[in-house]
C-alpha cells in the first residue's frame, strides 16, 4: 500500500480547498478526524489461554483523517490512517509521518445512477457477508468499481473487482497479492417495501487463484476457480417488534477444485418494551464439513464477524476448524440513566458437525456472556467499555486449544473521538 504523510495531506487540504470550490457553482467540502484509543485485557480472547500462559494487555490506537467533496455531480472521498499500539514505535522515528491510505474513491452520479471507483468500503444489509469490520482498528476496504441505481424504493448495485500484485511484464496473470480473491462480481438489489422494512437479494462470484507459481524451469500457470454465494436478507418493523432474517447458499469450486455445497441462515426478533428497554433473541446457523467429498462448511467471507459470533472472537474472526456453528443468543438492552446504554448478551454455542472427544461425539461448545456499556459524552465523543467471559466445554477446547481449568475472559475500554474539523458549502 502506498504511504502518505499526515503533514503533507493536511497541507494539500488547506492549499486546494479554494480550487475545489471553484470547480462548481454548488460544492461542499468536509474534513473529519478520528482518534480511537482502545485498552484491552486479553485472558483468552481469540485464542483460549492455557496453563503457563499469561494475560496480555495493551492500548491500540486508530488515527484517521478523511476528506469529502461533493458538487452535486461528483463526490470524492480520501482517507489516511495510522494504526499502532502505544509504545510500538520509537520516540525518535526515522519515518514518523507515514500512514496508509484506507479510502480513495470518486463517485459520479446523476438522476439516481452512479459509478463509484477506487478504494472503498463495501457494507451491505447487516454486514454479514460484506461489512466494514469497523471493530478492527484497521477496518476493511476493497479496490473496486461499483455501478448502480438508487431511486425511490429501489436500489441496485453491481460491484466489479480485479486484483493483481503489481504491474506485470510478460508474466501472465498469476495472482499472489494480499486480497483474498483475484476477481469479484457482486450484484445486489434492495426493495424498501415500507418505512423501516426492506427485502434484499445478493449474488457474489469470487474468482480464486488456483494455479502454480513460477519456477526456474517453468512460468506461472494461472487457473481461476469460482465460488458463488447467493442469498437474501429481510428486515421488518411491526410497531415495537423488529424482525430480521438472512439465508445464504454457497456453490461452485474452491482452490482445490472441490465442489462446494454449504449454507447458513440467521433470524432475530427484538421487542422494544419502553424507550429505555428492549430485548432480543436470535439464532445463527452455519453448516460445517460433513463426510462427503464436497466442501460443506459455510464461509461468511468478508462480513463483520465480531458483530455476530461473540465479542471474544472465537468463531470466524479466528480459526476454529470446519465443524460449522450454531449460535443461540438472547440480549437485553437498557438505558438506566440518560444516554448511557447497557447491552448484555448471552450466547450458547454448538458445532453443526460432531466433534470427537475421547472417542465420544459431542457438539456443545459452551456459553459466552458479553457486557457492553456505551456512553456518548458528546455527539462526537463516545466512551465504551465491555467485559466478556467464555465457559467452554471439552469440545470447545478440543477445537480451539487452551485449558478448561483457566478462566477465559476479556475486557476493553475505548474512547472514540470523531469530530468534523472543517465543513464549508459554496452556494
Amino acid at each position: 500500500m502506498k504511504r502518505i504523510s499526515y503533514l503533507i495531506l493536511s497541507l494539500i487540504i488547506v492549499s486546494s480547498a479554494n480550487n475545489l470550490f471553484a470547480q462548481a457553482e454548488k460544492s461542499e467540502i468536509t474534513v473529519k478526524g478520528q482518534l480511537r484509543p482502545r485498552a484491552e485485557y486479553r485472558h483468552g480472547a481469540l485464542s483460549p489461554i492455557s496453563e503457563g500462559q499469561k494475560a496480555s494487555s495493551f492500548i491500540s490506537n486508530r488515527a484517521r483523517i478523511n476528506i469529502g467533496y461533493d458538487n452535486g455531480f461528483l463526490s470524492m472521498g480520501f482517507g489516511a490512517q495510522d494504526v499502532s499500539v502505544w509504545g510500538e514505535k520509537p520516540q525518535i522515528d526515522p519515518n514518523p509521518w507515514t500512514s496508509g491510505i484506507n479510502e480513495a474513491w470518486a463517485k459520479i452520479y446523476k438522476n439516481g445512477y452512479f459509478a463509484q471507483f477506487g478504494r472503498q468500503q463495501l457494507a451491505y444489509d447487516d454486514d454479514r457477508i460484506l461489512g466494514t469490520l469497523d471493530w478492527n482498528q484497521a477496518g476493511r476496504y476493497h479496490d473496486a468499481l461499483k455501478l448502480g441505481y438508487e431511486g425511490g424504493l429501489h436500489k441496485a448495485h453491481l460491484i466489479l473487482a480485479y486484483n493483481q500484485r503489481a504491474q506485470g511484464i510478460n508474466s501472465g496473470t498469476y495472482y499472489t497479492g494480499n486480497q483474498p480473491y483475484k476477481t469479484m462480481q457482486t450484484a445486489w438489489y434492495k426493495y424498501d417495501y415500507r418505512p423501516n422494512s426492506h427485502f434484499s437479494l445478493l449474488f457474489m462470484n469470487l474468482g480464486m487463484e488456483a494455479g502454480t507459481p513460477a519456477t526456474e524451469d517453468a512460468p506461472a500457470v494461472s487457473k481461476t476457480k469460482s465460488m458463488q454465494t447467493i442469498g437474501a436478507n429481510i428486515s421488518d418493523r411491526l410497531n415495537d417488534l423488529n424482525l430480521s432474517g438472512s439465508a445464504y447458499y454457497q456453490m461452485g469450486k474452491n482452490k482445490s477444485d472441490r465442489s462446494i455445497n454449504a449454507y447458513m441462515f440467521a433470524a432475530k426478533a427484538q421487542y422494544v418494551f419502553t424507550p429505555s428497554f428492549s430485548a432480543a433473541i436470535g439464532i445463527d446457523y452455519l453448516s460445517g464439513q460433513d463426510d462427503s467429498d464436497k466442501v460443506t462448511n459455510f464461509d461468511p467471507l468478508y462480513g463483520t464477524h465480531h458483530k455476530f459470533y461473540g465479542s471474544m472472537d472465537y468463531f470466524y474472526a479466528s480459526s476454529f476448524g470446519n465443524k460449522g456453528l450454531s449460535d443461540l443468543y438472547a440480549s437485553i438492552i437498557f438505558k438506566p440513566v440518560g444516554a448511557l446504554s447497557v447491552d448484555l448478551t448471552y450466547h450458547n454455542f454448538s458445532s453443526q458437525q460432531d466433534i470427537l472427544v475421547d472417542d465420544v461425539s459431542k457438539r456443545g461448545l459452551g456459553s459466552e456472556i458479553d457486557l457492553t456499556i456505551t456512553y456518548p459524552i458528546r455527539p462526537y465523543i463516545t466512551l465504551q467499555g465491555g467485559y466478556s467471559m467464555m465457559f467452554g466445554t471439552d469440545a470447545f477446547f478440543q477445537i480451539k486449544g487452551g485449558s478448561k481449568d483457566k478462566t477465559q475472559n476479556w475486557a476493553f475500554l475505548s474512547l472514540n473521538v470523531n469530530p468534523t474539523i472543517f465543513s464549508s458549502r459554496n452556494k
